[in-house]
């Protein structure tokens, strides 16, 4: 079982923007890019249609009646969010920081680098949107995180492609386990409410979907950067408990500021 399998089992606020990439470096701009090919990566424990699930996400009925979260569980989708948009633009960062020297050293790189990208600053724009609707403001340390997140690219990358691999692991591993708690918890209310003879709002099914579809795609990630050659990377077991240390860090203190 590689790592991957192992971890799967909400006035407006100013956000953001996250710098959307045509990939600027004009050397780049040469480079003849191939089709992205996409591997089929397998991302869950257990096949898609025997995924536990409540039966709120498999049927609705117009009989239940709804109840409002309460104040703690508004709480926990507050922290939850704003958690989750700062990672991904953390993620953005990362790979805006990295692309360039990479794929001047290993222009086959190129591809995977901006499939890696765009399904990042998807996650971003997803996030953005869930905060300006629901009035939920950016954690207070974005610009740290942004500064940090760009640093943390641009030396891996330096470092050479299994360094930059083995960021990517470590990121994604600590990213994938906070999504599936996150998931855990929705899906416990869930069939709290479901035992209740309640009905749960669409909101919180979609956010479920929207969880565990961004949690697939990071977990792609990290399954990518071991085959990429992540832990054939110099100093492997301490670059990434620093780096896995500093993601738990960053999460820690984001649901809180």
């Amino acid at each position: 079982m590689n790592a991957a399998s192992a971890l799967r089992t909400l006035s407006r606020p100013q956000l953001h923007q996250s710098p959307i990439l045509p990939f600027l470096v004009p050397s780049l701009a040469r480079l003849v890019v191939p089709k992205v090919l996409q591997a089929t990566i397998t991302t869950s424990s257990l096949p898609p249609s025997t995924e536990p699930q409540p039966e709120v996400l498999k049927t609705r009925s117009s009989a239940k009646r709804r109840r409002p979260l309460t104040k703690e569980q508004r709480e926990f989708l507050d922290s939850a969010l704003r958690v989750n948009q700062a990672g991904e633009l953390a993620a953005t960062l990362i790979y805006t920081a990295q692309t360039p020297p990479l794929a001047r050293a290993h222009p086959s790189l190129l591809p995977l680098m901006q499939h890696m990208y765009a399904q990042e600053a998807g996650h971003f724009s997803t996030f953005n949107a869930l905060l300006a609707k629901h009035r939920i403001r950016p954690t207070a340390l974005t610009p740290v995180w942004t500064a940090a997140a760009s640093f943390l690219g641009w030396s891996t990358a330096l470092l050479g492609r299994e360094a930059a691999m083995a960021c990517t692991e470590a990121v994604e591993t600590e990213i994938g386990g906070h999504y599936n708690g996150q998931v855990r918890v929705l899906l416990a209310w869930m069939r709290d409410m479901e035992e209740k003879g309640e009905e749960v709002g669409e909101e919180v099914t979609e956010l479920v979907e929207t969880l565990k579809r961004i949690r697939d795609e990071e977990l792609e990630h990290l399954d990518t950067a071991v085959e990429g050659g992540a832990k054939t990377a110099e100093g492997y077991e301490l670059l990434t408990g620093v780096i896995r240390g500093g993601c738990r860090g960053a999460i820690w203190l984001s649901e809180r500021v």
